[in-house]
């Protein structure tokens, strides 16, 4: 997955008079040995571990994980098999998941020389990135609401708690949502990102999308493939402008079109999803990677995703891929058209997402690229021992 050539920099002398010395302009690259060429070749690259290997690895060392930590949670009877609905079990199990990411990037971080910090999450004023994330992700939700009810397609009904309540359920909800966040960013938008910035091109990323919309079609899947097709086909011109111009950073945005067609890829998923939902949790996906180029990290990323999904289901208590959580604050439900309420999907299902999330991506540009810091970059890594 990873284009790159590999140059010696000295050719070794002849030890043989017997053999022919090829003659090698300066600078023209020399062709590597057959031991050179062999297993190191094929795993390790001008940047380390190769991309495809990297992501592998990663994704076999997660599931292992997260295996090994659901068995632990149920023997210890902290979860009971059946019972994932339940408010305890889902925080243990989406922490599970934080917990088996980290150490499967971890793990990989070791044999690429790099830090967790590395994978898009070690750029400038974090926390101030985080907070005006979290902010933005309110207010972005809360405008989208706030136009839903003002067009009759969602009614407010009354608050569904009181006193200390309130407090618990949304220190609950605060802290899952910080959880689902800090899983869904770090493994699209911190590693993903990341590993395939530095080790994608054009065809390697039609490819990988191409195989995500013949598994939609072949598995006939509904909930909303077509949002996954629309972003699809919105992100190829683009990405083959930017290859065609060899543009210097168009890994990023492929990298960026693959990650964003794979987050609506696994919403379709879930129960209750419409096109428009899916295309929007993939194109949120995209303004995601934008943030990420902004602002240097995932951090802005990672707090307006958690205070969406908190805004959504525990504020304003409307449903989340048609799933009514329990213990919200306020109730809400739909009215009239579901292309304009959301239907069972929630407001993140309706039409009226598309303009909301224009004007976030729109305000994250005009906060933070006027200042352009630098923005995320594989750096090469020292070649690592496999």
């Amino acid at each position: 997955m990873e284009p790159e050539n590999q140059t010696a920099l000295n050719a070794p002398p002849a030890t043989n008079d017997d053999q022919t010395t090829p003659v090698i302009a300066p600078g023209e690259p020399i062709p590597a040995a057959k031991s050179e060429r062999g297993l190191r070749w094929i795993f390790i690259g001008s940047q380390g571990l190769r991309a495809g290997w990297s992501v592998l690895i990663t994704t076999f060392l997660f599931v292992l994980f997260d295996w090994v930590l659901g068995e632990m949670l149920i023997h210890t009877h902290l979860v009971r098999k059946g019972a994932q609905f339940l408010l305890r079990s889902m925080f243990l199990a989406e922490l599970a998941a934080v917990l088996s990411l980290l150490g499967a990037v971890f793990v990989v971080g070791l044999i690429e020389r790099r830090r967790v910090l590395d994978y898009n999450l070690a750029g400038p004023r974090r926390a101030q990135h985080f907070l005006s994330g979290l902010l933005g992700g309110f207010l972005a939700l809360s405008a989208l609401v706030g136009a839903l009810a003002a067009g009759g397609w969602l009614h407010f009904g009354p608050m569904a708690l009181s006193g200390t309540g309130i407090l618990r359920y949304g220190a609950y909800w605060g802290g899952f949502f910080l959880l689902v966040g800090c899983f869904e960013e770090g493994s699209s938008r911190c590693y993903l990102l990341y590993t395939l910035t530095r080790g994608i091109n054009f065809w390697w990323a039609l490819f990988l999308v191409a195989v995500m919309c013949t598994d939609l079609v072949i598995s006939i899947r509904g909930n909303g493939a077509w949002g996954v097709y629309v972003i699809a086909i919105l992100g190829l011109l683009p990405c083959l402008v930017l290859h065609l111009r060899a543009a210097p950073h168009s890994g990023f945005w492929q990298a960026a079109w693959v990650t964003s067609t794979f987050f609506g890829f696994v919403h379709t998923a879930n129960n209750g999803e419409n096109w428009v939902g899916i295309f929007q949790a993939a194109a949120i996906g995209f303004i995601f990677c934008v943030s990420v180029r902004v602002t240097g990290s995932a951090w802005w990323a990672i707090g307006c995703h958690a205070a969406w999904d908190w805004a959504e289901t525990f504020f304003y208590g409307a449903a989340d891929s048609g799933l009514q959580a329990q213990g919200h604050f306020l109730t809400v439900s739909p009215a009239g058209n579901k292309l304009w309420s959301g239907g069972l999907d929630g407001p993140e299902g309706s039409i009226l997402g598309i303009p909301v999330l224009l004007l976030l991506v729109l305000a994250l540009l005009l906060i933070y690229g006027r200042k352009k810091p630098a923005a995320p970059a594989a750096l090469p890594a020292a070649p690592s021992v496999v």
